[in-house]
């Protein structure tokens, strides 16, 4: 089976308003390296990924490209594409542009610069047997059901519950489909995934890791040099 053309759509075109930082939380250090540059060296050295189209914000182009494109020798990047008002549009916009030849599209965030190399790969291989996966891991927690009035309801089966991260990765066009399909009915989701679930589609777990955080807060920076320091050890 000849190898499939994999594209990468990387979304950081989000402010950072949580972040506090007076800059877009992508350009902020971690480990010497602003956090975008982290997450697009692991798919400019991942082999199985042909392309990156990423989503920016237009006031962040210069400081991209400065700070994080020419720096680290990012080659992948094909397009640098202006986000919308929101992440489902931005992932849309950057859809669009992906190479013709796609027959793989994975989704990222930019804001987390700790995805494994390999987890890259397991979501590929999965992906050309099931179409759709996402990458997650089980819940540690245990998880309430409430109402408005923050009235507990019901406490669902821990065993059954997984925690949703980024990588997911779908069949380029299962995903269109899907994209298209939600702004035929003005549906706005919190992942690609939900989009595609609305076409009735099986979703297959890929297991993760715990520290493939999401830059969201600035004790989130705090945990992510951490993590780099022990893997370093």
């Amino acid at each position: 089976m000849p190898k499939p053309f994999v594209s990468a759509i990387i979304v950081a075109a989000g402010n950072g308003s949580r972040m506090k930082a007076g800059v877009n939380k992508q350009y902020l250090y971690l480990n010497s390296k602003p956090v975008l540059a982290h997450t697009l060296l692991v798919f400019e050295e991942c082999q199985l990924v042909d392309e990156v189209v990423l989503v920016i914000g237009k006031q962040d182009v210069q400081i991209c490209m400065e700070e994080v494109i020419r720096p680290y020798k990012i080659k992948k990047v094909k397009v640098l594409v202006e986000g919308g008002a929101t992440r489902q549009e931005s992932m849309y916009l950057g859809l669009k542009k992906v190479n013709k030849k796609a027959d793989i599209v994975i989704t990222h965030d930019g804001a987390r610069p700790l995805v494994h190399s390999n987890t890259l790969i397991k979501c590929i291989e999965g992906t050309l047997e099931h179409k759709a996966t996402i990458v997650a891991v089980p819940s540690k927690d245990t998880i309430k059901i409430v109402d408005e009035n923050l009235t507990v309801k019901e406490t669902p089966d821990r065993t059954t519950l997984w925690t949703v991260q980024t990588p997911q990765t779908f069949e380029y066009n299962l995903l269109m489909r899907a994209h298209e399909k939600a702004i035929e009915d003005h549906f706005v989701g919190t992942d690609d995934a939900m989009l595609v679930e609305r076409l009735n589609h099986t979703i297959k777990i890929i297991k993760g890791h715990y520290d493939n955080i999401k830059i969201t807060t600035p004790e989130d920076l705090i945990m992510a040099e951490s993590i780099i320091k022990m893997i370093q050890r």
